[in-house]
């Protein structure tokens, strides 16, 4: 079980690669993915205990410095969300729709870890800015009342605040649509 993981979004692509390697030698955390972004972004997901998060966070803040557009630390992480960010999780059945779109990727980490935990939804997918212009959604699925309750907390979590593009909870969503977003 993932007990933490640590979330750094730069501006720029050399410094996140020069960051990723800082973050890997501070502490003992392992890489999730370290890969560049829209618009010239770079994104870097690393997890371990609390302590050794925090402080390779850090070191990869310190070195990235001006470049660090965004940042967090997220402790007992909902294991959905890092299924769902790599997209290697597909739910059992499919009901009403969630989604909620953000300005920052941060963001939708947070508000992916807040939703899943306030209901009972299966997280479809997180997608983390890249095509899409540097934003970022997150999609599930669940029963009506689960994905009206899963997506307001979503997006109330403090650190989505100012982020928050748009939100929507399709109750009966039509098949084809259903398809497309697997």
């Amino acid at each position: 079980m993932m007990e933490t993981i640590g979330f750094l979004e730069l501006s720029s692509i050399a410094k996140g690669i020069e960051a990723a390697d800082a973050i890997l030698k501070a502490a003992e955390t392992k890489l999730l993915f370290a890969r560049p972004g829209c618009p010239g972004k770079y994104y870097i997901l690393f997890c371990g205990e609390v302590a050794a998060v925090q402080s390779s966070l850090d070191a990869g803040k310190k070195l990235a410095g001006s470049c660090v557009v965004d940042s967090c630390v997220i402790p007992r992480v909902h294991p959905q969300v890092i299924q769902a960010m790599n997209l290697s999780a597909v739910p059992e059945q499919m009901a009403a729709i969630g989604v909620m779109e953000f300005f920052s990727v941060t963001a939708a980490v947070y508000a992916a870890d807040a939703a899943v935990k306030a209901a009972d939804v299966s997280l479809i997918d997180v997608r983390l800015g890249t095509g899409i212009g540097g934003k970022s959604y997150v999609t599930m699925t669940g029963e009506v009342a689960a994905v009206n309750e899963s997506v307001q907390c979503g997006v109330a979590t403090p650190n989505a605040q100012g982020m928050v593009v748009s939100s929507v909870v399709i109750a009966n969503p039509h098949p084809e649509l259903l398809d497309n977003l697997l």
